[in-house]
């Protein structure tokens, strides 16, 4: 047993990040919905598990099976920059019980006013959290950013909502179905700039391939923010665009709906985080202004920060 743990890396993926089925097998893993309902115990001695191996001071006994199973309750459940537990809304590990019912809501309530006020504000709310939840910590953002940013993303959906309904009110209904998904995408582009926004004021730190911190960019931080944006809206986008499609033979078992948005949710939830690698090297950047990144070094890799947040995984070098 010690003998198949020696040499063992924890913290080392499982699969390779620099391929795109890489990426999704290794999101698969951690947004797990089962991981939702482990218990709080069994989160902490997973929690203390990866602490011990990543020391090299692991119980005797204990197996790779076991150590693999904990780092995916680790990574599941507790932040990557802080190791603090995360509130259990706000995990991506929810986004599937949590994003099939509002969505299956959004499709289902779209005709009258009230609902698609109500059903986008709570949409907004269940983005915000995700948001702060899965927040970069090296970047801290104030109370004040933060009810600016879910009041602005908040306006811009119900405004999208509102006034493409009333633009879609003569249009075929498939049209009208549509209408919640355009609202969504609109909401992202602004919700995330805006709950990111002391990262591209400050830009993100950038490492070499040692880990070593060799300054900020604002430019690494304009191209973090666009993937989210771009893995936010696809992963939304089979279930709020092909399912209206559905609608009318639906129409009667409302039930049926929200399932089928749970079904394409948990595919598009490890997909659109995969999309794009979520630490990645490459040479230099030209920056046209110097003080965004220093002084430019030739064949400088830069460590950039991908699609989910402040999630982290290795880059296989």
């Amino acid at each position: 047993m010690e003998a198949e743990l020696s040499g063992f890396d924890v913290d080392a993926p499982r699969w390779d990040q620099r391929t795109f089925l890489g990426r999704v097998k290794h999101f698969f893993n951690i947004t797990d919905p089962r991981t939702v309902l482990v218990p709080e115990r069994e989160l902490d001695w997973a929690k203390v598990m990866v602490e011990k191996s990543r020391i090299g001071a692991m119980p005797p006994g204990t197996s790779v099976e076991q150590l693999l199973y904990a780092k995916k309750l680790y990574d599941s459940a507790f932040h990557p920059d802080t190791g603090e537990k995360m509130n259990v809304i706000g995990r991506m590990s929810f986004q599937v019980p949590g994003g099939m019912v509002i969505t299956g809501f959004m499709l289902q309530f779209y005709r009258t006013m009230p609902a698609v006020i109500f059903w986008q504000w709570v949409n907004q709310s269940f983005n915000a959290l995700v948001n702060y939840t899965n927040r970069n910590a090296a970047s801290p953002i104030s109370n004040r950013q933060m009810a600016l940013s879910y009041v602005t993303a908040t306006t811009t959906a119900v405004a999208t909502a509102v006034g493409m309904n009333m633009l879609t009110k003569r249009a075929p209904p498939l049209v009208a179905r549509w209408v919640p998904f355009a609202a969504v995408a609109a909401a992202n582009c602004v919700n995330i700039p805006m709950m990111r926004q002391q990262e591209l004021i400050q830009g993100i730190c950038v490492k070499d391939r040692n880990q070593n911190e060799i300054g900020y960019s604002q430019r690494a931080a304009a191209i973090g923010i666009a993937q989210v944006v771009i893995s936010r809206i696809i992963m939304a986008a089979p279930g709020m665009i092909l399912l209206p499609v559905l609608m009318e033979r639906l129409e009667k078992l409302r039930f049926m709906k929200v399932m089928l948005c749970g079904c394409c949710l948990v595919f598009m939830v490890p997909v659109a985080c995969g999309l794009f690698p979520q630490i990645w090297y490459q040479l230099c950047i030209p920056c046209p202004v110097p003080e965004c990144l220093g002084p430019a070094l030739p064949d400088l890799p830069v460590v950039l920060k991908g699609a989910e947040e402040g999630r982290k995984s290795t880059c296989v070098e």
